[in-house]
């Protein structure tokens, strides 16, 4: 023993770093102690008439930090702006113009129309997702879908994505076919950028598998998804229940994307899917068209 620690009380600590930790909560109570290295570890020395007050101190920190855990980092998903959205802002256009040029041939075999998909023409769920009413429409899904597809495909690759938000704004066409009660006409991709949207939202679902103390992010990422979904989806001059069925299935679809390893395979699988329904569908459309007079 030491003259300094036989002048002194010693208390031990498991470590420096928790030596240090001691030291800064009794210098915040009065208390002014030594910090040592021995033979046997970290030590801490305090007056012999500080002893008693500093066990006490140390006691009740401990008991208020028990419950904490030192900070760790979580491996977030990483996430990059993905120039293929540039891409699906073509083909919207692209669409438009076709649509103009043909004068609403498109809109004619395309548009959601809930008898002709009652006589069978389901392709209509698909189409109508990928024509506007007019360029405002246009541009204003594009202003907000530009963004939304451009993280989302960095999340899940750029043909997943789309595949996902595609069969997401036909979710939301069902759902406004179930559930409107008129006579229910109406395209557009909103639905689809609501799809996205719910990609985005659930994008941190990874997270469970790689840390149990990552529930408080992903609860903050959904928090924030529907706070944007409310400032975005809930016009009431727009098709609310197609937004709203379109957020969900994006929801849905997110969550199942997660789960699966995002490898450049699935994703030329994935493009591929889309590439095909896209086809598929604009030809039976383009089959019915009615027969100029």
């Amino acid at each position: 023993m030491t003259s300094a620690e036989s002048a002194n009380t010693v208390i031990p600590a498991r470590n420096r770093r928790q030596a240090m930790d001691w030291s800064l909560v009794l210098v915040s109570q009065g208390i002014e102690p030594v910090i040592e290295q021995t033979g046997h570890g970290w030590v801490l020395l305090v007056e012999p008439q500080d002893h008693s007050r500093a066990l006490a101190t140390l006691r009740q920190y401990q008991l208020e930090n028990r419950r904490r855990f030192w900070r760790q980092e979580l491996p977030w998903p990483e996430i990059a702006f993905h120039r293929g959205a540039i891409a699906w802002c073509l083909l919207l256009a692209l669409f438009h113009g076709l649509n103009a040029v043909s004068g609403s041939l498109l809109e004619s075999v395309g548009a959601m129309d809930r008898a002709a998909v009652a006589h069978g023409a389901w392709w209509r769920l698909f189409t109508a997702t990928m024509l506007h009413f007019d360029l405002a429409h246009l541009m204003a899904n594009l202003a907000i879908g530009f963004p939304v597809f451009g993280l989302a495909m960095g999340r899940y690759g750029p043909a997943c994505a789309l595949l996902a938000a595609c069969l997401a704004g036909v979710g939301g066409n069902v759902a406004g076919l179930m559930f409107h009660t008129h006579a229910y006409h109406g395209l557009g991709a909103s639905g689809t950028v609501m799809g996205g949207l719910g990609l985005l939202t659930v994008q941190s679902f990874s997270l469970r598998l790689r840390n149990p103390r990552a529930a408080r992010y992903i609860i903050g990422g959904i928090f924030g998804g529907v706070m944007l979904f409310t400032l975005l989806g809930l016009d009431p001059a727009s098709d609310v229940i197609a937004h709203l069925g379109g957020f969900v299935c994006g929801l849905v679809l997110g969550a199942a994307l997660t789960a699966i390893s995002q490898e450049k395979l699935f994703d030329a699988v994935c493009g591929t899917i889309l590439a095909g329904l896209i086809a598929l569908t604009w030809t039976l459309g383009l089959r019915h068209a009615a027969p100029p007079p």
